[in-house]
């Protein structure tokens, strides 16, 4: 009887390890591009901001900047397709989004995060971008209770990209 006791603590010492959280990667990128703009061809325009454009985007969209570089591809068929990643509260989250030829947001697919980020992943919640360009309000964009910080820095992101594409690309 006595083992038994013993089996306890261990028990309880076992549960409160916290388990390990891997990122889910949802979809390649190319199979983003294709999702986001079917049949189109992508040509890559990578660059990286310079001083005055970091400062400006800053200004401009008012959020934060963690990378100066902007991975974006000219679409055949006349929009912008670019990848970003926003912070998450334990790690970061790749979206791919599709911006039209005038600067509107056609659609926003999630890459990869972790699985406990599942609020932005679900489409109706991305939903809420499409339509939004440069310069107009996002403040009826909910954020998400449980998901707070990543909702949040999705919205951040998203208003930094329209301003990016409006500075460097004359987009909007």
């Amino acid at each position: 009887m006595r083992h038994q006791f013993l089996l306890i603590p261990a028990a309880i010492i076992g549960a409160a390890v916290p388990a390990v959280a891997e990122a889910k990667i949802f979809m390649s990128i190319e199979d983003a591009q294709q999702l986001l703009f079917p049949g189109a061809t992508f040509e890559q325009d990578f660059f990286a901001l310079n001083q005055n454009d970091f400062n400006w985007i800053i200004k401009d969209a008012n959020v934060n900047i963690y990378n100066r570089n902007v991975k974006l591809w000219k679409v055949s068929n006349g929009g912008w397709f670019i990848v970003d990643q926003v912070r998450g509260k334990d790690d970061w989250i790749s979206y791919a989004i599709a911006v039209t030829a005038d600067g509107v947001v056609k659609n926003i697919e999630i890459v990869e995060c972790l699985e406990n980020y599942d609020g932005i992943t679900i489409p109706a919640w991305r939903a809420q971008f499409n339509g939004k360009k440069r310069g107009v309000p996002f403040d009826e964009i909910a954020i998400i209770s449980g998901s707070t910080l990543s909702s949040a820095e999705m919205i951040s992101g998203v208003k930094r990209i329209l301003s990016t594409l409006y500075l460097t690309k004359e987009v909007g």
